[in-house]
């Protein structure tokens, strides 16, 4: 992905000269907790109340799915949103995506996902788990899948707009992804863990401190 002067206001660039479609783009963070909590919480009932799982295997799914999760957000930013394109529509596409996050980082307004797209990505992957595991385990393994996506966008959120200099383990996964944007963008892909980065050697390099 090319990279472009990065502006570190908390500004939010115009993208669509079409009204609609600009404010569509921008979303408060507020919104992805609004809208999929609910979500989270009603197939998390179905899977329990379905009868096809028992209330431990259920927590034990839910649990394991917020786990995979991170693996599913590492592959998606890496192979994805990092992927680059020959064509300059590829290359629009790519920078619509991802790109324009990579220029303005700290844009308070397009650090998560707008609904327009989550939403039809959520209908697509619970349409995909049915067909894969059918209509027992999906509820659960949703309820998981999402848990997860919204713990990501949170995450994502904070380390560009919460200081967490009093928590060392999430001040520890902001700097993980800072490292990202500042120092290299082809390493630290991990955004809610930096698991996957340790386990395929994707780490960022470590910040040499200045010595006098």
């Amino acid at each position: 992905m090319a990279r472009h002067q990065i502006v570190n206001d908390a500004v939010t660039p115009r993208l669509f000269k079409n009204n609609l479609i600009e404010k569509l783009s921008h979303v408060h963070p507020a919104i992805p907790v609004i809208i999929y909590a609910p979500v989270i919480s009603y197939f998390f009932y179905v899977g329990i109340s379905s009868g096809a799982l028992n209330f431990y295997q259920v927590i034990l799914l839910f649990v394991s799915v917020v786990f995979f999760w991170t693996f599913t957000e590492y592959v998606i930013h890496r192979f994805a949103f990092h992927y680059e394109p020959t064509t300059s529509f590829g290359k629009y596409l790519i920078f619509l995506v991802h790109g324009i996050h990579h220029d303005y980082p700290r844009d308070p307004l397009r650090l998560v996902m707008p609904p327009v797209v989550s939403i039809p990505l959520a209908i697509l992957f619970y349409w995909l788990f049915i067909r894969l595991m059918g209509s027992a385990i999906t509820p659960a393994f949703f309820s998981g899948f999402v848990a997860g996506y919204l713990a990501y966008d949170m995450i994502h959120y904070a380390t560009h707009h919460a200081s967490l200099k009093d928590r060392k383990v999430w001040l520890w996964v902001k700097h993980h992804h800072i490292r990202h944007h500042y120092q290299d963008e082809h390493t630290g892909y991990g955004v809610s863990s930096p698991l996957w980065d340790i386990i395929f050697r994707t780490m960022p390099p470590k910040i040499e401190r200045k010595t006098r």
